[in-house]
C-alpha cells in the first residue's frame, strides 16, 4: 500500500533529485520522485510547494501566471557619438525595444562604420591567465611580445607583487581608471573576489568587478569624470537577476541561476571595495578612497537586492563574445539576420578593441543589427536562447520564415531538441 512520506523524508529526496538534476521543472522533479520511490504517494502540488520553500524555484511558476518583463535600458544623457562616428545616430523606439542605433548616412557593403575600446573588458580566461602571468597588456589585452616599450605596475614591489605588465606608457596611463582597487599590491582585498570569479568562470561578476572599480576611482577625481562614467554605466540595458531568472530561463527551459553563487559573489565584492577583512587591507583600501560616493550610488552599486543583482543583470546582458563593454556598442540591437558584424582587427596592438563592418550597404535612417546569438544555430536554439535573456520572441525576416516551415513540421522537433537539451545537462556538456 502507497505511505506518504514525512515531510522530512520528502524534502531531502527532492533536494537530492532537484540537484542533480538542476535544469528540470516542477512536473519532472515529481515523476522523479514517484519512480525513485515507488512505495509513496505524493502529489505534485507537495512537490512544488516543497521545490518553494527550498528556494529552488520562484514562486508563481506558471507561464500563463506570468507577465512577460522585458530588459530595460536608458538614453545616455549628452553622449557625443561623433568621439567614434559621424555615420549613425542614437534612436529611442519604444519602451519594450528601447534605444537602438540608425545609420546617419548610407553606408556600403564592407565599410568600417567605427572602431571602439571598452568602457571596460573582463576578458576571456586564457587572455585573463595571461594578464595574470604577466604575458598580455593589463589594460587593452594584447599578448605581448619583447619590447623597450612595456611597463609595469609602479606599485608592485617584492613585498606586495603585482603581475600586472603594459604595452606601453599609455596603455599604462588608461589602465588607472580600474587598475588601482584591483591591483594586488595597492589594494590586497581585492585579491579573494577575482581570484573567485576566476575559479568560477564567472565573466559577469568580474566585469562587474570592474565597472565597480571604473566608478569608485571616477569619484576620486573629478565631478565631471564620476558623472560621465555613471551615466553610461547606468545607460547599460538591464534585467536583474530575479527577473530574469523568474520570467527568462523558466520560458526558455532553462536551469535556474544559483542564488548562492550571487551570495558568495556579493559577499566578496563587499570586502573588496567597502569591508577588508584586515586591518591592513582597510588602511591601504582607504589611501585609494578618500572620497566617498553619494548615498544613491553607493546603493546602486553594493545593495544587494536593488544594485548588485541588478549589475550582475546588466552585464550578462551587454558583454561583447570576448568580455567587453562598450558605450557606443551596446546601443545595438538583434537580428537573426544581421547588417553589422562586430570584428577584433587590431590583434598586435590592441585586442579589446573593436571594429564595426557593414555585412551588406545599410541606407540611411535603416536601423544597425548585429546578432546576439549564433546565427547558424536552429530557429528554436535561437529563440530559445533569446527568451532566455528576456529579449521575447525574434521577428526578424529570416525567424518569421522559418517559424513558417517549423509550424508545417509540427512539434516533434521541438520536443526531440528538448529531449538533446535534457541529454546533454544530464551528461554536464550544456
Amino acid at each position: 500500500m502507497p505511505i506518504s512520506p514525512s515531510e522530512d523524508e520528502l524534502k531531502s529526496s527532492i533536494i537530492e533529485l532537484k540537484t542533480k538534476n538542476s535544469s528540470l521543472g516542477i512536473a519532472k522533479i515529481h515523476a522523479l520522485v514517484l519512480s525513485s520511490n515507488p512505495e509513496w504517494t505524493v502529489s505534485e502540488k507537495r512537490t512544488r510547494k516543497v521545490l518553494q520553500n527550498e528556494g529552488l524555484i520562484a514562486y508563481n511558476t506558471s507561464v500563463q501566471d506570468q507577465v512577460a518583463v522585458y530588459p530595460s535600458s536608458r538614453v545616455i544623457p549628452n553622449l557625443d557619438v561623433r568621439k567614434w562616428t559621424s555615420k549613425v545616430e542614437v534612436k529611442f523606439f519604444d519602451k519594450k525595444k528601447g534605444k537602438g542605433l540608425v545609420a546617419a548616412v548610407n553606408i556600403e557593403e564592407g565599410e568600417t562604420i567605427w572602431k571602439e575600446d571598452p568602457f571596460i573588458v573582463a576578458p576571456e580566461w586564457d587572455i585573463f591567465d595571461l594578464q595574470m602571468s604577466s604575458k598580455a597588456c593589463g589594460y587593452c589585452t594584447t599578448p605581448l611580445e619583447d619590447s623597450n616599450l612595456i611597463t609595469t605596475c609602479s606599485a608592485s614591489s617584492t613585498s606586495a607583487y603585482c603581475p600586472a605588465r603594459f604595452c606601453n606608457r599609455l596603455c599604462q596611463s588608461r589602465s588607472a581608471k580600474t587598475h588601482t582597487l584591483l591591483c594586488p599590491a595597492q589594494n590586497p582585498a581585492s585579491i579573494p573576489l577575482l581570484k573567485w570569479a576566476r575559479s568560477t568562470q564567472w565573466m559577469a561578476i568580474h566585469a562587474l568587478t570592474q565597472c565597480t572599480s571604473r566608478i569608485l576611482l571616477a569619484a576620486q577625481q573629478d565631478d565631471a569624470t564620476l558623472e560621465a562614467d555613471w551615466q553610461v554605466l547606468r545607460g547599460f540595458a538591464e534585467l536583474g537577476m530575479e527577473e530574469r531568472h523568474k520570467y527568462s530561463f523558466k520560458l526558455a527551459g532553462r536551469s535556474e541561476p544559483d542564488r548562492a553563487a550571487w551570495k558568495k559573489a556579493h559577499q566578496l565584492l563587499i570586502q573588496a571595495f567597502k569591508e577588508p577583512k584586515t586591518v591592513v587591507e582597510q588602511k591601504k583600501l582607504a589611501r585609494i578612497l578618500k572620497k566617498p560616493i553619494k548615498p544613491e550610488m553607493d546603493k546602486e552599486l553594493f545593495d544587494y537586492d536593488a544594485g548588485f543583482l541588478r549589475g550582475l543583470g546588466r552585464m550578462s546582458l551587454n558583454l561583447e563574445a570576448h568580455g567587453g563593454l562598450y558605450t557606443l556598442h551596446s546601443h545595438l540591437n538583434h537580428s537573426c539576420n544581421p547588417n553589422v558584424s562586430v570584428r577584433h582587427f587590431d590583434k598586435r596592438n590592441a585586442l579589446s578593441r573593436i571594429t564595426l563592418v557593414a555585412k551588406r550597404p545599410i541606407k540611411a535612417r535603416e536601423e544597425l543589427l548585429v546578432t546576439y546569438v549564433n546565427p547558424q544555430a536552429s530557429y528554436q536554439q535561437r529563440q530559445s536562447e533569446l527568451q532566455a535573456w528576456g529579449f521575447g520572441s525574434c521577428r526578424c525576416e529570416r525567424c518569421v520564415e522559418e517559424a513558417k516551415t517549423v509550424k508545417e513540421l509540427g512539434p516533434d522537433d521541438s520536443a526531440m531538441g528538448d529531449l538533446a537539451d535534457e541529454l546533454k545537462a544530464g551528461l554536464g556538456v550544456m
